[in-house]
């Protein structure tokens, strides 16, 4: 359970709800989400690619692009460097995809992310060089490997920089790479109206002003190509976890009306295999179940099996490689919940023992050092703390004095909203060999024996009170279920897609009786209601929460019978509580029934 707070934003929802013609409801729902001016309303209830900003605004694409046609016109050989997770691939793909389109001759390499690392390294710079290229193009990466691109410049090489993290700063200046053209929405003087793009829309757009100067923008072959690059753009954009606001939200809506008419193989067999259907695939089905097929390339083995999938154009081959990516990625979730369940056995002794730290440093040598911070972000989920979780890595400072190699270990962080685990980390940063990161997440490596200093220091230094532990769920508005009916669900997907930035709507309603219940799926995983209101009218409730806490809950609440009388069929009439909600319709051989999908309880 959680705290729970109710937004109070006010606005002339009725006139809101006149204009653009919607319920009071949905206008309060623009409200909570900061979307109140005209403009912003119209962008964000019926926003096209007509609507994305001018892609001139990004500081240098206009240098960049001529410096690549230059070298294309030169016929210089290009090597597009990106990134082994989802966005990487798919600015990777965006870019060799476009070139080639216009005639260039261009390869691509992803890096190996436990030899090479992230992103652009001096090993890849001598690659590139050793076999003949001139030209580096990176995305997805770039900003912060200035020794690198340094060393590129050295051998004589072009370098065009496209990338979309945050700009490294010393006492306050900016350090940018010396690359001949410099690409990034988070440059200071950069002019862009929205910053918080992906890579892969730098790459789509970094194209588009190569399309214009090329005098290529309205042939109808490169329309089509640009309206199919908005599919990897949209799907690179829910992966990366940008918000979903702006034009990005624009971006993922046309990703989505897109994706079932893809003419890319690789992605429809990707989608085939999963057992999805394209005409109904929503930012859910990006994040969680196609983007982890992809990543789990650049996790268990190389992000260029993923890159390969798109290239493909043989569809037996595609399918092939998609049910490769799917085993890999089962492999992946299999050893994730091996994770998640020795860290929580870990962390449950110290339970226990009334002992759990506020922040949680969990060492497991046997995990695979790529999905440490997945099973940190389950274990915050669980515990509501940050969390570290340490794996064991080889020696990356060679031998000790001793001359014997020194174990090491390498990790990720993630944090709650009160706790800066950079500046945290900063404040301990003689234990380590690297780290970086940011407020909610950090990676880290270390000796193996400096982990018990480094759990204590961080726990000794943590300011954090229980309170802060407390997860805190922000609710819309207070919601009868008499207000909901199919016209105002059916509306509320104006709203989609929802995600990061976009959250779907929460209501809260009190009174909610409990007649009875099932429980279903195969793991015995959620359940299904009779519940009533106030009037007595009865409706269906889903759960897919916690089962156990939730039973653990009613047991408290209403004596120790109160889920075997509920799951028999007959629930004390008193048995009543609160919920957080979001409605949706089920539609069951021809019949729509609306249920309310629990979130969260209380009495």
């Amino acid at each position: 359970m959680s705290k729970w707070m109710v937004s109070m934003k006010k606005s002339d929802f009725a006139a809101t709800a006149k204009k653009f013609c919607i319920r009071d409801i949905t206008a309060r729902l623009l409200t909570n989400r900061g979307i109140t001016s005209d403009e912003d309303i119209e962008m964000y209830l019926h926003g096209d690619k007509s609507l994305l900003h001018d892609p001139y605004e990004l500081s240098d694409i206009k240098k960049g692009a001529a410096i690549i046609i230059d070298e294309i016109n030169k016929n210089s050989t290009i090597r597009v460097i990106g990134d082994y997770d989802v966005d990487g691939i798919c600015s990777t793909y965006i870019l060799v995809s476009g070139l080639r389109m216009f005639g260039a001759d261009v390869d691509y390499v992803l890096p190996d992310r436990v030899k090479d690392g992230y992103g652009l390294s001096v090993k890849l710079v001598d690659d590139a060089f050793e076999a003949g290229k001139s030209v580096i193009l990176t995305c997805d990466n770039g900003i912060a490997a200035s020794d690198q691109i340094a060393h590129a410049k050295d051998k004589g090489m072009t370098v065009v920089v496209t990338d979309h993290h945050e700009v490294p700063v010393d006492e306050d200046k900016e350090v940018l790479p010396t690359g001949d053209a410099v690409i990034d929405p988070k440059r200071r003087d950069d002019g862009s109206s929205f910053k918080e793009i992906c890579g892969a829309v730098v790459a789509y757009k970094f194209l588009q002003v190569v399309a214009t100067e090329l005098g290529r923008m309205n042939k109808p072959e490169v329309q089509d190509f640009f309206d199919e690059m908005l599919v990897f753009a949209g799907l690179a954009t829910v992966c990366d976890v940008m918000e979903l606001r702006d034009e990005n939200r624009v971006i993922v809506k046309e990703s989505l009306k897109r994706i079932a008419d893809t003419k890319n193989l690789g992605l429809r067999a990707l989608i085939n295999v999963n057992k999805l259907d394209a005409g109904a695939m929503s930012a859910f089905h990006y994040g969680f179940v196609i983007g982890p097929c992809l990543n789990a390339s650049g996790r268990l083995d190389l992000a260029s099996h993923a890159m390969s999938l798109f290239l493909e154009e043989d569809y037996n081959r595609a399918v092939s490689i998609a049910t490769d990516l799917k085993d890999l990625n089962d492999s992946r979730k299999d050893m994730t919940v091996k994770g998640v369940d020795r860290a929580s056995d870990l962390i449950d002794i110290e339970v226990s023992a009334g002992k759990l730290p506020k922040v949680l440093v969990v060492f497991l040598p046997e995990v695979h050092e790529s999905i440490a911070g997945i099973i940190a972000g389950r274990i915050r989920e669980k515990y509501n703390r940050p969390t570290i979780i340490l794996t064991e890595a080889a020696s990356e400072d060679g031998e000790a004095e001793n001359g014997k190699s020194v174990k090491m270990a390498k990790g990720s962080g993630r944090s709650i909203e009160q706790y800066d685990m950079f500046a945290e980390l900063t404040r301990v940063k003689e234990l380590f060999t690297k780290f970086g990161g940011h407020k909610m997440a950090a990676g880290l490596s270390l000796p193996v024996d400096n982990i018990e200093e480094f759990r204590k220091r961080l726990n000794e230094n943590c300011s954090l009170s229980e309170e802060d532990f407390v997860p805190v769920l922000h609710l819309d508005m207070a919601l009868p279920f008499s207000a909901v009916d199919e016209d105002l669900i059916n509306e509320f997907s104006l709203l989609e897609p929802f995600g990061n930035g976009n959250t779907k709507p929460v209501f809260a309603w009190k009174g909610v009786k409990l007649l009875s219940g099932r429980i279903l799926g195969k793991n015995k995983n959620c359940g299904k209601y009779r519940v009533s209101d106030e009037s007595g009218k009865v409706y269906e409730m889903m759960y897919f929460g916690d089962m156990d806490s939730f039973h653990e809950f009613l047991k408290e609440s209403f004596g120790d019978g109160a889920v075997d009388d509920l799951y028999g069929g007959h629930a004390d009439d008193n048995m009543m509580i609160k919920i957080a909600y979001y409605p949706n319709i089920n539609s069951y051989m021809g019949k729509n029934t609306i249920q309310m999908v629990m979130s969260d309880y209380c009495l």
